[in-house]
């Protein structure tokens, strides 16, 4: 008869965990497709000291599915792949460096990301975890925050031409957001 109290226990916790992973992949997505797209950097200091803005202005961030390029006037600067966890706090995120001056070094940080703003603080690659968003001189931490580019986002395409002949999956195929007028079928980029 004991068996059949530790089966049910058992189940119970397999279920528990099984909810739990749920929650944590829903969330590790969420935040995942919050970071995608292209950021320009707003300010960033490395070792307590600040970055000049005319290295700052030339500073992109684009992130596709799990990968992070930085590019400074426009050459790869580091291209990592992601990995967080929402569920810890301040929330972690690691870079696994594919490419640039810390290729196959490890960088551990922690990230907030609020609506079109991401902030992130690294430490030095193989070091440890930064515990706030702070860059002292002599930490060996990177703190940065950008900002998405909300017109790198989307690209549009008119055309003016009659509706009629239009049919929904057009747009799922160009990859674009189509928009139409009545008149000549000359089409006109919008950005």
């Amino acid at each position: 008869m004991k068996t059949l109290p530790n089966a049910l226990l058992i189940g119970i916790t397999i279920l528990t965990f099984s909810l739990v992973r749920a929650e944590e992949s829903e969330a590790v997505k969420k935040d995942l497709a919050a970071l995608q797209g292209e950021w320009s950097m707003v300010s960033g200091s490395a070792d307590g000291q600040p970055m000049p803005d005319d290295m700052r202005k030339q500073m992109k961030r684009v992130c596709k599915g799990d990968e992070t390029t930085t590019t400074m006037a426009g050459k790869v600067f580091i291209k990592a792949k992601i990995t967080i966890d929402p569920s810890k706090k301040p929330k972690t995120i690691d870079y696994q460096m594919t490419e640039g001056f810390t290729k196959g070094k490890t960088q551990l940080g922690i990230y907030e990301v609020d609506g079109d703003t991401f902030k992130s603080c690294f430490a030095k690659p193989d070091a440890e975890r930064p515990a706030d968003f702070t860059s002292k001189p002599g930490d060996g931490h990177t703190l940065s925050v950008w900002k998405r580019n909300t017109h790198a986002s989307k690209r549009a395409v008119v055309f003016e031409r009659d509706t009629a002949d239009i049919r929904p999956q057009d747009s799922a195929k160009t990859g674009y957001d189509l928009y139409f007028t009545r008149g000549n079928p000359v089409p006109s980029q919008v950005n």
